[in-house]
């Protein structure tokens, strides 16, 4: 099969290793990056460009296209490609706006009985006040639209929310919400606009640095399985939020086929969701492909050709697997780029440890860092202290001037489940 994933992060690349395991395939990255390249094929081109994206996926004559990022997605590269019958595991634009949209996906969820946080929409900064003072502290604010994993706060700061909301209403909307406590959970779902497969559950940590302190951020790590989770958590949400989401969705007319990504919280109340993204989540999708044992792509291309009911759902190891990003030294505000990569060969040689490329380019003096987030070192071992200690052993080997990671990703669960 010829494969074309858009993208050029570690989420791509990882999808990438993924499916090159099964030796089946012709890969293609676009744009890619330096660690994509060891896999598939770089193709230059802007994943957000339609027409151009179509274009080359008919010039490679591609099976099937996997497009990685929201951006492309909200952008209609889905609609583009299936419009020149080419199979795509993506939704369409209008379904992408479970995403691309916070207020639509409340809507989306309030239709279909979906257990979510109280929240409001609001256009100006009065509404917003409002709105904040009737939720109360801890508040929450979200930008309405993409942010790239940044546009959330959490604060008892009122004058801090007030703040981060006034930047996002110049251009648009921001929603309020309910303040919820709880563990969070990740869970993806395949779909193919009738059909919902669930992956296995995971993890991730947002905060830059260690104890949840410091801004948000696109994921500093994450980890897979859940033990801590009860044993029916995954047939609950299936049943009370994938299931019905992707029906309502179905039933505007706007089936959606691709990866819904819940983003959980479990509360004392019961599982609420925080958000929806439409694609594979990042770095969570490092952990969960670490642990399937299944071929990815027949599933990929039977939720693009509307036949996933069809296949046996995937299946994974018992195996833990964590992921750690290391990021460039100002990450996420302002993170300083171009500085050099070493050590990489060291932490590959550590067993079961691999690499994937989130903001890497070769350069005349080597590898660099191209972006905020750089590499996540992912590690699979029985354990949870085995694979912690392969991921903490890799991150040592490696080195980037002012790189920055965290120490306690999987800490707290490899201390309840240790040995």
């Amino acid at each position: 099969m010829k494969i074309l994933v858009l993208g050029s992060g570690a989420r791509e690349h990882s999808l990438i290793m993924a499916l090159a395991k099964e030796n089946a395939h012709t890969l293609y990255a676009a744009p890619g990056n330096a660690g994509t390249a060891e896999w598939a094929e770089n193709v230059a081109l802007d994943p957000t460009n339609k027409s151009v994206v179509a274009q080359i996926a008919k010039d490679l004559d591609v099976d099937l296209v996997v497009v990685g990022p929201e951006a492309p997605l909200v952008a209609g590269v889905a609609d583009a490609l299936k419009n020149e019958n080419i199979p795509v595991f993506g939704p369409s634009h209008k379904a992408a706006a479970i995403e691309g949209s916070k207020s639509f996906a409340k809507d989306v969820m309030a239709a279909a009985g979906v257990p979510t946080g109280e929240s409001e929409t609001v256009a100006d900064e009065a509404t917003l006040v409002a709105a904040l003072d009737r939720m109360g502290a801890p508040y929450v604010v979200k930008a309405d639209g993409l942010a790239a994993g940044k546009g959330v706060l959490v604060t008892d700061d009122r004058q801090a929310a007030i703040d981060h909301a006034a930047y996002y209403l110049q251009d648009g909307t921001v929603v309020v919400e309910e303040f919820l406590d709880g563990p969070e959970v990740s869970l993806f779902f395949l779909s193919d606009g009738h059909t919902v497969v669930p992956l296995a559950p995971a993890q991730d940590y947002k905060r830059a640095f260690d104890g949840d302190q410091g801004p948000n951020t696109g994921g500093m790590g994450a980890y897979s399985p859940l033990p801590w989770l009860d044993d029916d958590f995954v047939e609950l949400v299936t049943n009370t939020v994938a299931r019905p989401t992707i029906n309502e969705l179905a039933s505007r007319g706007v089936p959606f086929v691709g990866l819904l990504y819940c983003g959980l919280i479990v509360t004392a109340k019961g599982v609420r969701v925080i958000e929806f993204n439409a694609r594979f989540g990042d770095p969570e999708t490092q952990v969960v492909l670490a642990r399937l044992t299944s071929d990815l792509a027949p599933l990929l291309l039977a939720a693009a050709n509307g036949t996933l009911g069809e296949y046996e759902p995937p299946a994974f190891s018992d195996d833990v697997a964590l992921t750690v990003v290391l990021a460039s030294e100002g990450y996420p505000e302002k993170p300083i780029t171009g500085r050099v990569i070493t050590g990489l060969d060291d932490a590959l040689a550590i067993p079961g440890v691999t690499v994937a490329h989130a903001a890497t380019a070769h350069s005349d003096d080597g590898l660099i860092a191209t972006g905020g987030r750089v590499l996540s070192v992912i590690a699979t071992g029985t354990t949870f202290d085995s694979a912690r200690k392969s991921a903490y052993d890799a991150l040592q080997a490696i080195t980037l001037e002012g790189g920055h990671y965290r120490l306690d990703i999987a800490q707290r669960v490899s201390d309840d489940h240790s040995g």
